[in-house]
């Protein structure tokens, strides 16, 4: 695979509440990548801004969007539908621009068979444990325990697509995972211990 400098594709998945919003941020703010901005059916979160976080439509619009072809990706996440533009992307990548990926395996499975022309590295965030996870998700939901529910029973559908990914990293500590993944990206090979990952998927299964 060869160095992450010019016109890439970078993705990151996780199991909803692992921290991928969050390392996506800092790795653009760190890389100078342009982040793909999605497209969602789902409301804004406090604080989010249209065009900024995603594109916040409609799910008629959405489907026409797909109907279009006008996504690279598009998925259906908790009821809701989320899109990668293929206009927007493929144009920065064209002008060797990396882009980074905020997406789930669904989205990272379709681009991976669209199989284009330009580099494609994969990574997969892990929290530390369940119960983690859960205040993780409670303190973004607002303890709104019907979402928060909601995104523990996908839990564990989710967190079976690890061996689909490149890398995976267990976000213990946000500044230690975020240093993790920059090493990776500079030096775009790094120790990756399969065993340690599979044991600690099997204690988040318990």
């Amino acid at each position: 695979m060869s160095s992450f400098k010019k016109g890439g594709m970078f993705i990151l998945s996780s199991p909803s509440g692992a921290g991928k919003t969050t390392l996506v941020k800092k790795i653009s703010k760190e890389r100078g990548y342009i982040t793909s901005i999605s497209h969602t059916t789902r409301l804004p979160r406090p604080k989010e801004k249209n065009g900024k976080d995603y594109y916040f439509i409609s799910k008629n619009y959405f489907k026409k969007l797909i109907k279009k072809k006008e996504f690279l990706e598009h998925a259906k996440v908790f009821e809701n539908y989320y899109g990668s533009s293929k206009k927007i992307v493929l144009e920065n990548l064209k002008k060797g621009k990396n882009i980074i990926f905020d997406i789930d395996w669904q989205g990272t499975r379709q681009i991976r068979n669209k199989k284009l022309n330009y580099k494609l590295l994969t990574i997969f965030i892990l929290p530390p444990s369940k119960k983690e996870l859960l205040n993780r998700l409670m303190k973004r939901e607002n303890k709104n325990m019907k979402t928060v529910k909601k995104r523990m029973k996908a839990f564990k559908k989710d967190l079976l697509k690890w061996k689909e990914y490149d890398y995976v990293f267990i976000n213990d500590d946000l500044n230690t995972c975020f240093k993790n993944i920059i090493n990776l990206i500079k030096k775009n090979k790094v120790s990756f211990d399969k065993k340690y990952i599979n044991n600690h998927v099997k204690k988040l299964l318990v």
